[in-house]
């Protein structure tokens, strides 16, 4: 003996779209064997102060979240940010910067999540449904019917009519997306060009300021921990990467970890071997300091470090792409897609006999851009 089951009847599409949205959406109950087991809407009658009390609720955290973004956005984009030590002036304003942006980005978050949150406890109607499992792809006829069912859960909401929360809400949404757009972004838009002669993109940390001395020191591992370079501490054919420090940064945490931090201050500093022949670039005959040459890590191609030294054949070689340099003939690139020569700071030794820097690079480290000075 067998039992069959007789299923609804499918209609056509156009029986369909003469449907009502309310029979549309009864139907997709029944294509997809839906047996609606309970249904209580929160708020059978509307407009009662109970309902607007729990509407503005939900716009309070909606209102909430929008207040921090704008919180956000004001102290991201205009708070002071750029370091000052603890005993300049403004030092308080800037030691807030982080904790405003952390809490205010925080705070936006949390409350539009709360306020999604209560929303949904506070006006989704309380459904138990069984649902048959049904396998492959739905037809045309499902598929219309299945948007009146989701439009219709829609209006069950009442989203429609509660307009304070709309407001609310879209004001937190797009304050957040705002927010989130600008933190992406706005770390990527910076006038490279800022300080004319003195921009970003002209010099290194090996710049003179106010006349003070430059000296070469080595990276121990220890920002605090100072070690300069003197000519004795270096064996004939080898190289070591050596970084600026001045004497006014000694104690001052923030200046020595950008010094080590910065990317365009790592310098190579090779000792050639004793009488090498070496061809001086024209205009940088007295850029070393006897067998002492110093050219910024930073390869010309794509700005990857040029870390390795074969003293056999005085050549430096960039690990990412091969591109290989004499430095015996100015950082002269011989080999791999770099173009062009590594730049070479100039040194001398002090007084005292550590090495120090006499100026800044002559001309811009790292990969080529548009507006490259020719030098």
């Amino acid at each position: 003996m067998t039992t069959s089951h007789q299923g609804p009847r499918v209609p056509t599409a156009a029986e369909v779209d003469d449907m009502t949205q309310e029979e549309r959406a009864r139907l997709a109950s029944e294509l997809d064997d839906v047996e609606i087991l309970h249904n209580r809407r929160p708020w059978p009658v509307p407009g009662t102060r109970a309902e607007k009390r729990a509407e503005r609720s939900v716009a309070f955290w909606f209102a909430l979240s929008a207040v921090a973004g704008l919180a956000f956005l004001g102290s991201f984009l205009f708070w002071p940010y750029e370091y000052k030590a603890p005993s300049d002036p403004g030092h308080g304003i800037y030691a807030l910067y982080t904790p405003i942006v952390g809490t205010s980005f925080g705070l936006m978050v949390l409350a539009l999540g709360i306020g999604v949150i209560a929303y949904v406890k506070k006006f989704f109607p309380a459904e138990v449904s069984v649902q048959q499992r049904h396998d492959g792809a739905s037809d045309e006829v499902a598929r219309k019917a299945i948007v009146a069912q989701l439009a219709a859960a829609g209006q069950d909401t009442g989203i429609a009519r509660r307009s304070l929360i709309k407001r609310s809400a879209g004001a937190a949404a797009g304050l957040l997306g705002l927010g989130i757009g600008i933190a992406a972004i706005a770390p990527l838009v910076r006038n490279p060009w800022k300080g004319g002669n003195d921009a970003a993109l002209w010099t290194t940390g090996w710049k003179p300021v106010n006349g003070e001395k430059v000296y070469l020191r080595r990276d121990t591992g220890d920002a605090h921990e100072i070690a300069l370079v003197r000519p004795e501490d270096q064996d004939a054919g080898s190289m070591e990467t050596v970084f600026p420090f001045r004497e006014s940064e000694r104690g001052n945490e923030e200046a020595l970890a950008a010094a080590l931090r910065r990317s365009d201050n790592p310098v190579m500093l090779i000792r050639l071997r004793p009488a090498q022949n070496v061809i001086q670039r024209p205009g940088q005959e007295n850029y070393h300091y006897g067998d002492y040459y110093a050219y910024s890590k930073i390869c010309t191609h794509l700005g990857c470090p040029t870390s390795l030294y074969e003293a056999q054949t005085q050549r430096i070689l960039c690990p990412c792409h091969q591109s290989q340099f004499l430095a015996t003939e100015y950082g002269r690139p011989v080999f791999g897609p770099a173009t062009r020569s590594l730049p070479q700071l100039p040194i001398t030794v002090d007084e005292r006999g550590y090495l120090v820097a006499t100026g800044d690079f002559r001309e811009p480290i790292g990969p080529a851009f548009w507006e490259r000075r020719n030098v």
